[in-house]
């Protein structure tokens, strides 16, 4: 592993009021999370070698680990420009062991991809269409602006990452919530049910602080007009496949399904 400034997290919150600079790591995608998430879900859930897929790549964060960490990560996005940055990003020497495979794709058609064939995923999408990936894509989830309807859109591929991830490995997605009409929408909650109810099981809720939010120093002048809190937080949620005829009847009746 090579030398980087990085701590192995703990504890369910994560703050990272410094995010991660090291190779070709940058901020300047908007929305993209910092590369201590991947790097701490990867170094905790897989091993040299495991498949990673990232169905929603951006500029490619989970991609730069996969490679650093010499696991065979796979990206999809359903922009074009997306992948090109991404391949750019990934344009950096060392002595790695596997090229990552990057093209454009959608999270809710899998076809190419095996039965059970892959060892991890981690992913990070649009909240809505707070921030806008693309003006005119058909399918791009992030211009959609009405919960059920993106929550229906995101269940087609949350089918798709069970069906093509491998019994007893894991699924980790970074959601956030938002607000509509000055209250709370809950997001998140909405998405982790999307997951339960496709077959995942809950491993953890971690909860991670934002930081550097671009829009921030707007809303800070605009909260005691339209009064409400400032959202300064995030859900990491870890789900797990379970294999083929376990007991869940523990996990289920503390859920209450």
């Amino acid at each position: 592993m090579e030398d980087i400034n990085f701590k192995k997290e703990i504890t369910t919150v994560w703050s990272f009021p410094d995010r991660g600079k090291w190779k070709t790591h940058s901020g300047d995608y908007r929305g993209n999370f910092a590369p201590q998430i991947p790097r701490n879900l990867l170094l905790r859930y897989s091993q040299e070698g495991d498949i990673v897929l990232d169905p929603m790549v951006g500029s490619g964060t989970t991609l730069i680990e996969t490679k650093i960490l010499n696991r065979r990560g796979i990206g999809l996005d359903i922009n074009p420009e997306a992948v090109r940055l991404t391949k750019k990003n990934l344009e950096f020497e060392g002595n790695y062991k596997y090229k990552q495979y990057v093209k454009t794709g959608d999270i809710r058609n899998l076809s190419e991809m095996p039965d059970s064939s892959i060892d991890l995923i981690i992913t990070h999408p649009p909240y809505l269409n707070i921030i806008k990936y693309s003006n005119d894509i058909d399918g791009d989830l992030s211009r959609i602006s009405g919960v059920k309807k993106f929550c229906d859109e995101l269940e087609k591929g949350i089918k798709e990452l069970f069906r093509v991830l491998k019994e007893n490995k894991y699924c980790g997605i970074l959601i956030g919530d938002t607000r509509k009409s000055r209250h709370y929408v809950p997001l998140s909650f909405y998405v982790m049910n999307l997951f339960l109810k496709n077959g995942f099981v809950l491993k953890e809720d971690i909860i991670k602080v934002q930081h550097n939010c671009k829009s921030t120093p707007y809303w800070e002048k605009q909260f005691e007009k339209y009064d409400f809190y400032l959202i300064m937080h995030e859900h990491l949620f870890v789900f797990r496949k379970p294999q083929k005829g376990e007991d869940l009847s523990r996990i289920r009746y503390s859920m209450g399904l």
